[in-house]
């Protein structure tokens, strides 16, 4: 199976993808038995067994969770169907038919709510794909759900404003820190959104890159807390008996949502338990010979308030990339907050290609500021290495793994042809644009102010922000290339 992780993972150490990487920390444990006459080995038809004593004893298979690979120094090797064991269409549809799931601790728990988390990307890709327009498939795919037993369908338009607002909160006082202590490395600031790129910079720059990383969370693991954590409340149920299933563009979001970091011990369940792609959903429906134009229709629901405007739920868009907006958000804010310029031009200009690209702003015939948006594994390498050499012109860099950013993520529905695939990114970036404008982040502030306790609280910085760990290598005696 070719790997559908970023290029970010899959380039890092070329050798991991032929075989598990030599550095993999996970132990292989093989019982012996002591024997008198030795032991020999014969090969059957399917797999390596070991004779010892007269008696044939099949070898266990080696079992690699996304714990294991993210704390491993190595990287994601070809092998998906072991990574992602608790995060696929089968798992998701034993947990629809049986109410119970086992979480990334292998404890069984019992579900009493079944709730999805639907992001614009992926609905997008299958709107396209299936010919329909984003309000006809929103509606689809939340009838479907509802088809296998969901509880209840959201759209993640909050999570994404509570992700803006704290990356602007964030790096106006990281421009504040930078100008006191100007040695420091509050700037530039990097987006952390996409998880490809922090666990390849957590692997591969460790200690040197993390300082600059946003600590904001990404709207995936922000929208994880608010549902295990005030829906939950809200509704009266256990957090660990809700099952947070959130629909993504890229297979790095899976690993994003294993991550220890996103589980809490308090409430004894990860943010996220699942999350399903939108090639996964074709999958799922070609499985069961449909398409999603069959499904009947539902509606998403806002538990978080209505809106002010009287528009009921719906997916939505920020200004800006199709990626989230964040160097867009970010640059219009401290534009305004630090230099008084409420009418800024947002106007990019094209660098090594459309894929890294940056945007000024003058001040008395001053450059003030300075904001890119790098894609690709290529473009975040320059970055890195113009950061490594003390040149990086920039306060802030929206980075991406996927070339194209999050509308091209890994695991967005393909096209059978390169050429297909690029005018299905234009079709793509074209139905982004389409989409309505998020309204001001009202439910946003308000969320602030009744259950956060304002923008600086404790609260506040536990459910909105993380932190991330530089990976070292370990020195191996027997370096081995596979």
């Amino acid at each position: 199976m070719a790997s559908r992780f970023s290029g970010a993972l899959q380039l890092t150490d070329l050798d991991d993808f032929i075989t598990p990487s030599q550095e993999c920390i996970k132990p292989v444990k093989i019982e012996k038995t002591k024997s008198k006459t030795g032991a020999k080995i014969k090969i059957g038809e399917d797999g390596y067994f070991d004779i010892s004593g007269g008696r044939e004893q099949k070898l266990q298979k080696v079992e690699i969770t996304l714990a294991d690979c993210l704390a491993c120094s190595g990287c994601i090797t070809s092998a998906e169907s072991v990574l992602v064991t608790r995060q696929s269409q089968e798992e998701l549809l034993r947990v629809f038919n049986e109410r119970k799931y086992k979480d990334n601790k292998g404890v069984t728990k019992n579900v009493s709510l079944i709730v999805i988390s639907l992001s614009p990307q992926p609905v997008l890709s299958l709107a396209v794909r299936y010919k329909l327009s984003v309000e006809e498939a929103t509606k689809k795919l939340a009838g479907y759900f509802k088809s296998l037993g969901a509880d209840m369908i959201l759209d993640m338009t909050i999570a994404e404003d509570l992700s803006l607002l704290e990356a602007q909160q964030e790096f106006l006082e990281r421009y504040h820190n930078q100008q006191n202590e100007p040695s420091s490395k509050n700037l530039p600031m990097l987006s952390s959104s996409c998880p490809g790129w922090v666990c390849y910079a957590e692997k591969t720059h460790g200690s040197f890159i993390l300082p600059h990383i946003s600590t904001t969370k990404s709207p995936q693991q922000i929208m994880g807390s608010l549902v295990k954590q005030l829906l939950s409340e809200s509704r009266g149920v256990i957090p660990g008996e809700v099952y947070h299933v959130t629909v993504m563009p890229c297979y790095d979001k899976k690993l994003e949502a294993s991550r220890e970091d996103f589980y809490s011990e308090l409430l004894n369940c990860h943010d996220v338990d699942c999350v399903i792609t939108a090639i996964e959903i074709e999958q799922m429906l070609g499985n069961s010979n449909m398409s999603l134009s069959e499904a009947a229709d539902g509606e998403l629901e806002n538990p978080w308030g209505t809106e002010e405007d009287g528009t009921p739920p719906s997916i939505k868009r920020h200004i800006g990339s199709g990626s989230g907006g964040y160097a867009d958000h970010v640059f219009l804010y401290a534009a305004e907050h630090l230099f008084g310029e409420t009418n800024a031009r947002l106007v990019y200009k094209n660098l090594r290609n459309p894929d890294f690209r940056e945007v000024t702003l003058e001040k008395d015939g001053k450059e003030v500021l300075r904001f890119a948006i790098a894609n690709g594994f290529r473009n975040i390498q320059n970055l890195v290495q113009k950061l490594k050499r003390g040149k990086s012109p920039y306060h802030y860099v929206e980075v991406m793994a996927c070339p194209s950013g999050c509308l091209n993520g890994g695991a967005q529905v393909r096209s059978a042809t390169a050429e297909g695939g690029r005018e299905l990114v234009r079709a793509l970036e074209a139905a982004h644009e389409r989409l309505p404008l998020a309204p001001p982040p009202r439910a946003a502030r308000a969320l602030y102010a009744r259950a956060l306790h304002g923008h600086h609280s404790d609260k506040a910085r536990a459910l909105l922000h993380t932190a991330y760990h530089a990976v070292d290598k370990t020195d191996l005696t027997l370096n081995i290339k596979w």
